[in-house]
């Protein structure tokens, strides 16, 4: 379970030092620290379950979330996620995971978010859509259908079959609302494509 430094002093009532207490939770194992403030009670917890919390508001996206939809191949070890209005990428090194968290606009961020729940835990993921797209915004504007491709099925290694699944509909919303040349392109490729 998280628990912040605030929870973890509030259940501290009958101690005098409560920093003193939660650092020898901390040694003690009872206690694994995730960030500053934030620490964890159960070491094996999977990284993504804590995404949303190390820095937010975010959800998972990009690298991550096409792996874990199958729409890439490689294992993805560092959980990437997706924010807006931050103006910088934040990267954070801790004992559950690498988190990476970037910028897309704050137009497309709310649209297509998924809300997993795993045992006592939720996490908020890009739909496959999403991911897709947000990945695209952040890469160099390609010039047409080829480069598209290449960028898609080469670079990226998409997985053709997985992203002739993909709701087209869903990428032509989203497509408006980023003012991307890659993810424009993208939508007027599966148009001409289906």
């Amino acid at each position: 379970m998280i628990i912040t430094n605030v929870i973890a002093k509030n259940n501290l009532f009958n101690y005098s030092n409560k920093n003193n207490k939660v650092s020898r939770d901390i040694k003690n194992g009872k206690l694994f620290k995730i960030i500053k403030g934030l620490y964890e009670t159960d070491p094996k917890t999977p990284g993504y379950l804590l995404a949303g919390s190390i820095y937010g508001p975010s959800y998972i996206s990009f690298e991550y979330a096409l792996a874990y939809y199958g729409l890439i191949p490689e294992r993805v070890s560092t959980i990437t996620c997706a924010t807006f209005d931050k103006k910088k990428k934040k990267t954070y090194d801790t004992s559950f995971g690498t988190f990476t968290y970037r910028d897309i606009p704050a137009l497309a961020y709310p649209e297509e978010i998924v809300l997993k729940v795993e045992g006592e835990y939720s996490f908020q993921i890009a739909s496959p859509e999403k991911a897709l797209c947000d990945k695209l915004y952040t890469l160099s504007p390609l010039l047409n259908y080829d480069n598209l491709e290449n960028m898609l099925f080469n670079d990226l290694r998409i997985d053709e079959s997985e992203f002739n699944k993909l709701d087209i509909n869903k990428i032509e919303k989203l497509s408006d609302l980023y003012h991307s040349t890659n993810v424009s392109l993208l939508a007027k490729y599966m148009e001409k494509n289906k």
